[in-house]
C-alpha cells in the first residue's frame, strides 16, 4: 500500500450506502477500492430503518449507492465518477 492510500484512509472516512444486487453499487465500490480508499458499506437493501436514515442525510435520494465523504454527501455512482473524472475527487478525499 502506497503512502498516498495510507494518508487517504487515515483522512476521509467514506460510507456507501448500497445493496447486494446493484450493478452501480458495484461500480462505486470500484472506483474507491482502485483508489485504495477504505470505506464503510452499510446494506439497506433489507433494513427499512438503515434506509431511512440514508434517504434523510441524503435529502430525500433513496437510490443506491449514495456516497458520503466525510460530511459531504457526494451522491450516487455516476456522480462520485464525475467527480474523478473532473479531478475533484481525490482533494475532496483529502480535505475530508
Amino acid at each position: 500500500m502506497s503512502v498516498a492510500n495510507i494518508t487517504r484512509e487515515a483522512v476521509a472516512k467514506v460510507i456507501v450506502y448500497s445493496t447486494l444486487l446493484c450493478p452501480f453499487c458495484h461500480r462505486a465500490k470500484a472506483l474507491l477500492r482502485k483508489k485504495g480508499v477504505a470505506f464503510t458499506e452499510i446494506d439497506v437493501g433489507m433494513d427499512a430503518e438503515k434506509r431511512a436514515e440514508m434517504t434523510k442525510l441524503a435529502h430525500g435520494k433513496h437510490t443506491v449507492p449514495q456516497i458520503f465523504i466525510g460530511e459531504t454527501h457526494v451522491g450516487g455512482c455516476d456522480d462520485l465518477h464525475a467527480l474523478d473524472s473532473e479531478g475533484k475527487l481525490d482533494s475532496i478525499l483529502a480535505r475530508s
